[in-house]
C-alpha cells in the first residue's frame, strides 16, 4: 500500500530540499519591486517581479542596517539572500540580507564620493545658509515648463498668494545636458534678481534625479547671492542639491508653500494688529489726554497770574490786619495819653489857680519858693487864675514866727 503523507510533512521534506540546495542559500535576484509595505515591526515585504514571473519576499528589521534607500514601487533591484520555504503557508520566498538597486552601484558610489567632498568644502555649512524670505514679489522657479512640479507649485502660489509674481525659466531635468541648463537657470534668475528661487523637479529613479548630484549645479546653488529652496523628487529622495541649497522642501508643492506667505492669513494679522494699534494708541491719547489735564490743573496752579491773585489777596488780608493793628495801637495811645492827660492835669499850676490858688514870682520872673528869696520893699508879681498882681513887700514871716 502506497504511504500517505501529511500536508505538514510534504512541506518540511521540500523546506530540506531547498535548506540542502547550496545555489538557493546564496542567491542574487534581479527584479522590480511591487507591493512594498514596510511594517511596524520594522520588517519590509515586496514582491519581485519581471514579464514571466513572481516571487514572494522579506527582509527582517535585523537586517535593514545595510539598505540606503527606502524602497519603492517600480523599482529595479537585485536582492541577495536565501531562498526558503514558509512552512506555515507552504509557500516559497526570498529572505533578504541585501538589496542594491540595479546597475546603479556606481552612481552611488559617486553620489557619496561627491557629498564627502563637497562637506568636506564646507558647502553644507550651515553658516553660509542664507535666509528665506518672509515676504516675497518675484519667485523664480528653475524647472521643466511641462509636468506636475511645475504645476503643483504655480497652482500652491497663487493659491497662497495671487500677487506674486512667477518667472519660470523651461531647464531640461533629465539627460546629459541637463545639469547645464538648470545651473544657467541659476545664473538668469540670479540676473533677473528674484526675491526667491525654487530649483526642482517631480520624482523618478536615481537616474532620472542626477543631473541634482552634479558638482557644477551644487557649485551654482552654493555661489548663488539669492536664497535657493531645493525641491527635488519625493520626500524619500536626497540629493546633493538639497544638502547645498540654503533650505531643502520634501516636494515642490511643499517649496512654494514654504516660500509664499499665505496673503489671506496675512491680511487677517494685519488687521489684528491694526486693531490693537488702534486699541493702544486710542489708550495712549486718553492717557495722555488726562496727563495734560493733570498738567493743566497743576499749570493753572502754578500760574504767575494765579500766584499774583493769590498775593494780592495777601497784601489786602494783611493791609487789612495792619490797619486794624494800627487802629488798634492808635486807640491804646489815645487811651494812654487821655491818661497822662488826666494825670498831668492834677499836677498843673493852671488847674491849681483855678482852685483859688496862686503863686509868686520875682522881678525877674523867677518863682518864689522861699521868703528868703526876697526883701522887704521888693516888688513880686502874684499870679492868679485870670491874670497878675503886683505887690509890694511889706513884711516877711516863717512858719516858726
Amino acid at each position: 500500500m502506497q504511504n500517505v503523507y501529511t500536508v505538514a510533512q510534504v512541506t518540511s521534506y521540500i523546506r530540506n530540499m531547498f535548506t540542502q540546495d547550496f545555489m538557493l542559500q546564496r542567491v542574487r535576484v534581479r527584479g522590480e519591486v511591487s507591493n512594498c509595505k514596510y511594517h511596524t515591526s520594522g520588517h519590509i515585504y515586496f514582491t519581485l517581479k519581471d514579464e514571466k514571473s513572481t516571487i514572494m519576499c522579506v527582509m527582517f528589521a535585523s537586517d535593514r542596517k545595510g539598505l540606503p534607500f527606502r524602497m519603492t514601487e517600480g523599482q529595479q533591484v537585485v536582492v541577495a539572500g536565501t531562498v526558503d520555504v514558509y512552512e506555515r503557508d507552504g509557500k516559497y520566498q526570498l529572505y533578504a540580507r541585501q538589496i542594491e538597486l540595479d546597475g546603479i552601484g556606481a552612481l552611488y558610489e559617486k553620489y557619496e564620493r561627491l557629498k564627502r567632498e563637497l562637506e568636506e568644502r564646507g558647502m553644507f555649512a550651515e553658516q553660509y545658509k542664507q535666509p528665506i524670505p518672509q515676504y516675497i514679489r518675484t519667485l523664480g522657479v528653475v524647472t521643466a515648463e511641462t509636468g506636475a512640479a511645475v504645476r503643483d507649485i504655480i497652482n500652491v502660489a497663487k493659491r497662497r498668494n495671487p500677487y506674486v509674481q512667477i518667472i519660470l525659466y523651461p531647464a531640461i531635468v533629465q539627460g546629459e545636458a541637463a545639469a547645464a541648463s538648470i545651473v544657467e537657470g541659476i545664473r538668469a534668475m540670479e540676473r533677473l534678481k528674484v526675491d526667491l528661487i525654487i530649483v526642482g523637479r517631480g520624482g523618478g529613479s536615481i537616474e532620472d534625479l542626477w543631473a541634482f548630484n552634479e558638482e557644477p549645479v551644487a557649485q551654482a546653488v552654493f555661489d548663488c547671492n539669492i536664497p535657493i529652496i531645493s525641491a527635488v523628487g519625493h520626500e524619500t529622495d536626497v540629493t546633493i542639491t538639497d544638502f547645498v541649497a540654503d533650505l531643502r522642501a520634501p516636494t515642490p508643492s511643499a517649496a512654494a508653500e514654504l516660500a509664499v506667505c499665505d496673503f489671506g492669513q496675512l491680511e487677517e494679522r494685519i488687521a489684528e494688529y491694526a486693531y490693537t494699534m488702534h486699541h493702544l494708541c486710542r489708550r495712549t491719547i486718553q492717557s495722555y489726554r488726562s496727563q495734560a489735564q493733570q498738567y493743566g490743573v497743576r499749570l493753572k496752579y502754578l500760574s504767575p497770574l494765579n500766584t499774583v491773585r493769590v498775593k494780592k489777596t495777601q497784601a489786602v488780608s494783611l493791609e487789612e490786619r495792619l490797619q486794624t493793628a494800627m487802629e488798634r495801637k492808635l486807640e491804646e495811645a489815645r487811651h494812654r495819653l487821655a491818661l497822662y492827660a488826666e494825670r498831668m492835669k492834677g499836677l498843673s499850676p493852671l488847674d491849681k489857680l483855678s482852685q483859688g490858688y496862686a503863686y509868686a514870682a520875682d522881678a525877674s520872673g523867677k518863682t518864689l519858693r522861699s521868703v528868703d528869696q526876697v526883701n522887704t520893699g521888693e516888688q513880686i508879681r502874684v499870679y492868679v487864675k485870670d491874670g497878675s498882681l503886683l505887690a509890694e513887700v511889706r513884711e516877711k514871716l516863717t512858719e516858726n514866727g
